[in-house]
């Protein structure tokens, strides 16, 4: 299968659901992977890239919850609403192991799913979250567009 932008971005979708599943069920990674497998379509889907971010997630739980804590605005990593944590786990995954991903396409991406599956407003809090994390992860990267913004 050919990859794009939009099987990526369906990948991105089935893996923020499995991330989100994982967290309520705490069933085992390959057993919620190979449900989604059976139970969707993934003919249109980057399934490597599911299964990478997936794993990913589900390895560096505690990592990715680092980098982006200091940035919920007083709010304890339990009272983050499960969507918008699933969400941002996701994100600083590509953030961290990604780095072929634009930071721009990731907080998009983010913020397209908060839009789509978060409770009002939380592509709001995403956004402000991921821009701060952005800054820590990808400095260079963040900067360079800032500099090329300002010429």
């Amino acid at each position: 299968m050919k990859v794009s932008a939009a099987t990526r971005s369906r990948a991105r979708h089935f893996a923020m659901q499995a991330i989100y599943q994982w967290q309520m069920t705490s069933n085992a990674i390959n057993v919620i992977e190979a449900e989604y497998h059976t139970d969707n379509d993934m003919s249109k889907v980057d399934v490597e890239y599911f299964h990478e971010i997936f794993r990913g997630v589900a390895m560096k739980k505690t990592t990715l919850d680092e980098m982006f804590s200091p940035y919920l605005k007083g709010l304890q990593l339990d009272n983050v609403d499960p969507v918008t944590l699933s969400i941002l786990r996701l994100a600083c995954f590509e953030f961290s192991d990604r780095i072929d991903v634009p930071y721009r396409v990731v907080i998009n991406e983010a913020v397209n799913m908060a839009k789509k599956f978060g409770a009002a407003d939380s592509h709001k809090f995403v956004n402000g979250v991921l821009d701060k994390v952005a800054l820590d992860v990808r400095a260079t990267e963040v900067n360079a567009k800032d500099t090329k913004a300002k010429k």
